[in-house]
């Protein structure tokens, strides 16, 4: 490669508050396929120490659940929204204001697939940092059959695009 040659670099971001739009539905890919260990390892790190999250022979004896162990919600709630950074918010937001309205459906197991998406559902410029923008947001998980497993409106403070 010669000296003068020039290289075009694209550096992965997520989207400036500008580049937002009310409406529009992000769609998230690949999903995560969920395991046995990221439920146990997030449970017990979290101190989350709820027998349907652990204890198989517990879980056997539940009604309601097939006698299988749940993923802990909280891992799925953090899976949908990790699966959401590169595509939305890598490297341009500013901070996490608040989760609103979170529910859980449908159950999702080990084995099964999650899949995101994520709605902007309304911005604003920052009345009190020049810059920033606050970002409404719906996240949606659904497992491999397209059932909901997880929804949780967000408010997010979104980096405006630097002026060239």
């Amino acid at each position: 490669m010669s000296d003068q040659a020039q290289t075009t670099r694209i550096v992965q971001r997520g989207l400036f508050f500008e580049e937002f739009a009310e409406g529009v539905v992000y769609e998230h890919r690949p999903g995560r396929t969920v395991t046995e260990a990221d439920n146990v390892l997030f449970t017990t790190l979290t101190m989350n120490t709820q027998a349907l999250h652990l204890d198989a022979a517990w879980s056997a004896e539940q009604p309601g659940f097939g006698g299988e162990r749940l993923i802990n919600s909280m891992f799925t709630l953090s899976t949908i929204v990790g699966l959401s950074v590169s595509q939305l918010t890598q490297g341009t937001l500013v901070a996490n204001l608040g989760f609103g309205e979170v529910a859980f459906p449908a159950p999702l197991f080990a084995g099964d697939t999650l899949y995101a998406e994520t709605e902007c559902t309304g911005k604003r410029e920052s009345r009190s940092r020049p810059g920033e923008g606050v970002v409404n947001l719906t996240h949606i998980g659904r497992n491999q059959h397209g059932e909901v497993v997880a929804r949780a409106a967000r408010a997010t403070l979104v980096r405006k695009k630097p002026v060239e």
